[in-house]
């Protein structure tokens, strides 16, 4: 039988000629992966361990098995190259010959940069190390497969067909040798079949099936296989599956099980405070469970394989899964083996999840534009994932600057769009308008918003504006958003950037270096913002009351603005025990009441059984606690010349392209900007049809969408790749243009 050990305990960790003890899982960039300055270390460390014989599972033949390791890996064995693998997010294995009495495991773990390797460029932190766990598997010399793509060894296909389900069951084993097939529900064993052959497969039919039915109703069953010798066991491996048929129409959206259910919720990058990537149990379970009580039924994985512990919760919860691979950014030229290769890992790992309806193929990867190579890489991972996977369609997260009449865009089966309209760009009331748009165009694809959201930390104010990082501005946007996708059930699934705050190491926003604060909860998991209760107002369907600013005590105005969440008909609203008023609910779940600001206020909400209560304090000046705190390269507002008439990189960038002077001012600007990042290949420039700038392609779309930045913001947004000086400098450019006369 299959014998199975966890060897995650007492590594020998080396980095930079320094060793120390280690338990698994680990990564060496838990601190300066998440300080800022993007100067994270990225290069090879050593992992090793002794084993002793005796300490191995029984038998005839063991594995080593990898969950998790960033970016690239070799494994030795007693000195000798074992196992060569690329890609930091899927498992993969490697067979231990010949064993000694005291044997010598080492890992060579590489998060350096390269060309052929994804991710290379994304909006997070690539954390190095062994930050899943390691396993010994002993097998006998005739057992399932473990050779193949760190596979299961057994790939279940359940078909729903009117109160049945025929469950295909295959098998991966290059034996003779019999195979019992079993489907067991609870501990009663209700279908068995028997075959041989190399990797033999079984239909089970299971009468008045129970279907798997998302959060409503999320019931699995087990398939187990046994390989079979003189009559006894000698291999045994299971799956747990869900019987499911979906549907994903281009007017109503998501249909499961013959019902249209509507796919809302978020996407979820892994990492936590000083551990990066390396979790337990303990974290997943956490992360599932804020999810599930926010009320979302679905999760965008992004930008990578997650943990299969993951996987196995979203089984048990009933969320609905978007998988994808971390082809992100940049098309590289040397990577295309190695998209093929986790496309591959990604689906055979992960294809047993009822979970999992589509497979990702790329995100944001035109942000240099489209070209044949890109186009013809897409259309063989989609072939790919076809021939790996007949009941699954694949989608695409194309950025706001691609078209929506590129080739590309086209290619999966299904669609969604990452937009950050009313943040980077745009205003928030965009939404809607370009959704129907694209509707109208293209009745028969199916199109959801893959990607949604804005910073927030803890900053306040009662007059909140894009680009601010107040909770409230987030609060407000999420607010409208929601809106607009209320009123359009044929989005296919939304999901909000991001469940909790992440690492990003480049960045410097916020007032907080290294972090994207996208999240609806902080990156403690600690903190639930107040866009977290908008969307659990929305969503769930246990009683919902919450008064939001709370965090938000001192105010300046007469007259403040309260808003409350809630899913409960009716609100009433008390300032001191003394009614505000009531409200009836509407088609949206924010109510919205004018509060004196007098002395101190205790603000009270009630509705039905539920109360929440708040508070808030008259003062003269507003509190400087309250106010961004910028750090690194950007600019003190003392510190920046603003003319009386003329521009500064206190104005937006639509304001500046207004003029004819403004114009030339800009594109002196994005010269010599271009000029100070050394971006100017000769090579590169042959292929670029427009201007680029920090990697990213300068078009019409974009620059419709940035009119509302301010060049300060732009500068903000950059991450620290422009110098204090080489900001002013652009800043006395702008001061020679003079302003139209009002």
């Amino acid at each position: 039988m299959r014998n199975i050990i966890n060897i995650n305990e007492s590594w020998n960790f080396t980095k930079e000629g320094k060793t120390e003890k280690v338990n698994l899982p680990h990564t060496w960039n838990g601190t300066d992966g998440q300080d800022g300055g993007n100067d994270y270390y990225r290069g090879t460390c050593i992992y090793e361990k002794e084993i002793q014989k005796k300490d191995m599972p029984e038998g005839d033949e063991v594995y080593i098995q990898f969950d998790g390791v960033n970016s690239s890996a070799k494994v030795y064995f007693n000195d000798k190259e074992i196992a060569v693998h690329h890609g930091g997010y899927s498992t993969f294995r490697a067979k231990l010959d010949p064993i000694k009495e005291t044997n010598k495991i080492k890992v060579e773990a590489n998060n350096a940069p390269n060309d052929s390797v994804y991710p290379q460029m994304a909006d997070f932190t690539f954390y190095g190390g062994i930050y899943r766990d390691v396993t010994l598997i002993g097998v006998p010399k005739n057992h399932f497969d473990l050779d193949y793509c760190g596979a299961p060894g057994i790939m279940v296909t359940p078909i729903v067909k009117g109160v049945n389900a025929e469950v295909t069951i295959k098998a991966f084993c290059n034996t003779d040798s019999e195979v019992v097939f079993e489907i067991t529900e609870g501990n009663e064993v209700i279908g068995t079949a028997k075959t041989s052959g190399k990797n033999p497969e079984v239909t089970i039919t299971i009468a008045n099936a129970h279907l798997w039915h998302g959060i409503d109703d999320p019931y699995l069953y087990t398939a187990t296989v046994r390989l079979m010798e003189n009559g006894s066991t000698v291999d045994e491996i299971s799956a747990r599956f869900g019987c499911r048929s979906f549907d994903i129409d281009p007017d109503k959206g998501f249909i499961l099980n013959g019902k249209e259910y509507p796919l809302r919720g978020v996407s979820r990058h892994q990492d936590r405070p000083k551990i990066g990537n390396a979790l337990m149990p303990e974290h997943h379970s956490e992360d599932i469970e804020l999810i599930y009580e926010m009320g979302a039924n679905t999760i965008r994985l992004a930008h990578y394989q997650h943990s299969q512990y993951f996987y196995d919760l979203c089984d048990e919860k009933g969320f609905i899964i978007w998988a994808e691979i971390p082809y992100i950014s940049k098309h590289l030229t040397n990577g295309v083996e190695n998209t093929k290769q986790q496309m591959t890992e990604l689906i055979c790992q992960c294809y047993n999840h009822p979970s999992i309806v589509t497979w990702g193929l790329s995100n944001e990867i035109t942000m240099n534009g489209s070209d044949p190579a890109l186009i013809e890489n897409h259309k063989m991972l989609n072939n790919l994932a076809h021939s790996l996977d007949k009941t699954r369609p694949t989608t695409i997260a194309a950025v706001t600057m691609c078209s929506i009449d590129d080739e590309y865009v086209h290619i999966s089966d299904i669609l969604s769009y990452n937009h950050y309209f009313g943040w980077y760009g745009g205003n928030v009331s965009m939404y809607g308008p370009w959704f129907d748009n694209f509707h109208r165009k293209y009745p028969k694809k199916a199109i959801g918003i893959s990607e949604y959201g804005c910073e927030a930390l803890n900053w306040h104010t009662s007059a909140p504006e894009q680009g601010d990082y107040t909770e409230e501005y987030q609060a407000y946007y999420h607010e409208e958003v929601i809106k607009q996708i209320i009123d359009r059930p044929y989005l296919w699934a939304t999901h909000v950037w991001n469940m909790f705050d992440f690492a990003a190491d480049a960045r410097a926003e916020g007032g907080e270096n290294g972090m994207n604060h996208k999240g609806l909860v902080t990156f403690d998991r600690k903190y639930k913002k107040d866009s977290f209760y908008a969307y659990q107002a929305w969503l769930s369907k246990k009683p919902v009351l919450h008064i939001c600013g709370k965090r938000y005590v001192k105010r300046v105005e007469d007259t403040t603005k309260i808003t409350v969440y809630s899913n409960l008909d009716e609100i009433e609203l008390f300032a001191n025990g003394k009614s505000i008023g009531k409200q009836k609910k509407g088609k949206y779940p924010f109510f919205y009441f004018d509060v004196k600001n007098e002395g101190e206020t205790e603000i009270t909400a009630k509705a039905g059984e539920l109360t929440d209560k708040s508070f808030i304090k008259k003062v003269d000046t507003f509190c400087e606690d309250y106010r961004m705190k910028e750090e690194g390269a950007v600019i003190n507002w003392f510190e920046i010349n603003t003319p009386t008439g003329y521009y500064s990189i206190n104005d937006t960038i639509g304001d500046i392209l207004s003029t004819l002077r403004g114009k030339l001012a800009a594109l002196k600007i994005i010269l010599k900007l271009k000029s100070a990042m050394g971006s100017s290949d000769k090579k590169d420039s042959k292929k670029d049809s427009g201007m680029s700038l920090a990697g990213f392609k300068i078009n019409k779309t974009m620059i419709e969408m940035g009119k509302g930045f301010t060049i300060k913001r732009v500068f903000m947004m950059l991450g620290g790749k422009f110098t204090k000086e080489q900001i002013l400098e652009v800043n006395a450019i702008l001061n020679k243009v003079k302003k139209p006369s009002k």
